[in-house]
């Protein structure tokens, strides 16, 4: 399995056959750095947590030039969809679908979901998490947005992640320490990623206060460098 980090919360999993993106912000990321149609190239999936514009990002771009299916929550889906996305696979918290080499299990995350159209908030649907797992590779658990919560607890022993994509931004998601907190108490962890960080000036710059909040622990935290993939 390869994963590759782009910035805020936009990765790619290439794995089961497949190329997967999950919250594609590329356009307007101050954090991104590669070429978009390299990093959309060969992509089949797309894979969004919630409904603000940081994390749908190019997903519907990318559907078009690639054919590519959106997993979203329903609300969000068919939003999409009244703006021309073409391949929907519409799910919701407690839903796992099985998309041909992978499977989705979206989970809760304590956010909220919207976008702003003509001044106004509208409701995209509940936030979520996404355990993405495919055969003979660890499942993968992208937090989406959120706050920790004890049912965490449930999510592991349900789904046993063995990598996840945690945000440490703070205001609008954990802080560094509330995401090293999460992850100790309730996940058995191989590597744990740390994202939506890096982006905005209004969130954390960097990765450091929460590195130094897993020191000792046996997760490893894995930092990989924007655009480059890594093999786990």
């Amino acid at each position: 399995m390869q994963i590759t980090w782009f910035g805020h919360s936009a990765f790619r999993l290439d794995f089961g056959g497949q190329a997967v993106l999950i919250d594609p912000f590329f356009t307007g990321n101050p954090a991104f750095v590669t070429d978009k149609a390299a990093a959309s190239k060969g992509v089949s999936h797309v894979v969004l947590t919630h409904g603000h514009s940081d994390h749908v990002g190019d997903a519907l771009d990318i559907a078009k030039t690639n054919g590519a299916t959106v997993t979203a929550n329903y609300d969000l889906g068919m939003w999409l969809v009244s703006k021309g996305l073409e391949k929907l696979n519409p799910m919701n918290t407690g839903g796992t679908t099985d998309l041909g080499g992978f499977t989705v299990s979206l989970v809760r995350a304590d956010h909220s979901s919207g976008d702003i159209v003509n001044g106004t908030p509208i409701y995209l649907g509940n936030p979520c998490g996404a355990n993405n797992k495919a055969p003979g590779d660890p499942t993968v658990y992208h937090m989406g947005d959120t706050d920790i919560f004890s049912d965490m607890a449930l999510i592991a022993e349900i789904h046993q992640p063995k990598i996840a994509m945690v945000p440490i931004g703070d205001r609008f998601t954990m802080s560094p320490a509330t995401a090293a907190l999460a992850i100790k108490r309730f996940f058995k962890l191989d590597r744990v990623i740390p994202c939506h960080y890096g982006s905005f000036p209004i969130i954390e710059p960097n990765a450091d206060k929460f590195i130094a909040e897993m020191k000792g622990h046996a997760t490893k935290v894995l930092v990989p460098e924007k655009g480059k993939a890594v093999t786990v």
